[in-house]
């Protein structure tokens, strides 16, 4: 199987919602919610992809030659590139029953350990969905971040002790899940987090805690002063408020606030390993994709995610190739414009 096997595939598999659109922009699906779509106009998937588009890479070949590494390093754990599969949940409402939350996140950690990579896994209203996960997880040494909706402080605490007891090496809160109104629909009302509480979750274990949903400079302060070890610049994909600025639009200015003293991911409209190399120029540490992975899941399973996660490290590979950067901590900015 290639990868171009893999998105055929899908189009027969993943449902009547996503179309698995040759340009995954947000402009087909929009407001498509169930479905893969951006809330409302779809303003927020889309500038996600549209902003990326007016990034350029500096091209550079003027250079003694050198091998190139895309090799990194979160909380501990080496890896081969540094993009990692975002948390997705509801795989059976917003795609299609051919996979459950559980098949899915067993399918896209197995995948994404085989290609040097991990998978963020989703949490969902039914307790089975996450206690699945963090089995999927402890099942592969904890070769994944389990990430937890905002429910009550009480619930978020038990799974934090569930993700430290997998033996996974982080866990998340997605915090921007505060939005999703078909969670309170469903009888199980998630909401918003003050300093104190994120505190007291960040510290109730011993692994690291990423805040999934962070937008401004000022949320990534709040963040630090909570305790967490890393943030993901995310506005959930655009499917929680419309009409939001882009994740790479708010990323540098998150970066100035708080890089080096957390980890900065970011997700949002990504699709290459050219979109990646544009994040570690504005500086990110590394990047969450999410939709990609549902196709290349419906379409591939675990070999699906693997033969994905190939395709972006070697395009990644090359942007680094061509723009004389032997090593990811030679990324800058300068390399854009």
């Amino acid at each position: 199987m290639n990868y171009q096997e893999v998105r055929v595939k899908a189009k027969e598999t993943i449902g009547p919602y996503c179309k698995v659109c040759a340009e995954c922009n947000g402009v087909a699906c929009k407001g498509m919610i169930p479905g893969p779509g951006g809330k409302g106009t779809g303003l927020g998937f889309i500038r996600n992809y549209q902003d990326l588009r007016k990034i350029r890479l500096v091209m550079d070949t003027v250079y003694a030659p050198t091998a190139v590494s895309t090799d990194t390093a979160l909380f501990g754990r080496e890896f081969s590139l540094p993009v990692y599969a975002a948390p997705v949940g509801a795989v059976g409402l917003h795609y299609s029953d051919a996979y459950t939350d559980l098949s899915y996140s067993a399918a896209v950690l197995e995948g994404c350990k085989a290609a040097g990579s991990v998978a963020f896994t989703g949490d969902g209203v039914k307790d089975e969905v996450y206690a699945g996960t963090i089995a999927a997880i402890a099942a592969i040494g904890g070769h994944g971040i389990p990430t937890i909706k905002p429910w009550s402080l009480p619930e978020v605490l038990h799974k934090a002790k569930m993700a430290e007891d997998s033996g996974a090496f982080a866990f998340a809160m997605d915090i921007d899940a505060a939005g999703l109104v078909v969670l309170a629909m469903q009888g199980k009302p998630v909401s918003p987090m003050p300093v104190e509480s994120l505190a007291a979750i960040a510290s109730s274990v011993s692994i690291p805690f990423v805040l999934k949903g962070v937008m401004s400079p000022a949320g990534a302060k709040k963040a630090l002063e909570a305790g967490a070890a890393g943030i993901v610049v995310s506005n959930h994909g655009g499917r929680v408020l419309d009409e939001t600025p882009s994740t790479v639009e708010a990323l540098p200015g998150i970066v100035d606030a708080v890089g080096g003293r957390m980890k900065v991911l970011v997700d949002g409209g990504f699709r290459t390993g050219l979109d990646a190399f544009k994040a570690l120029a504005l500086g990110a540490d590394g990047v969450l994709i999410a939709r990609p992975f549902t196709w290349s899941v419906y379409g591939g399973g675990a070999e699906g995610a693997r033969l994905y996660l190939e395709k972006v490290r070697a395009e990644l590979a090359e942007a680094m190739l061509m723009t004389g950067a032997a090593t990811l901590a030679d990324i800058d900015r300068s390399r854009i414009c």
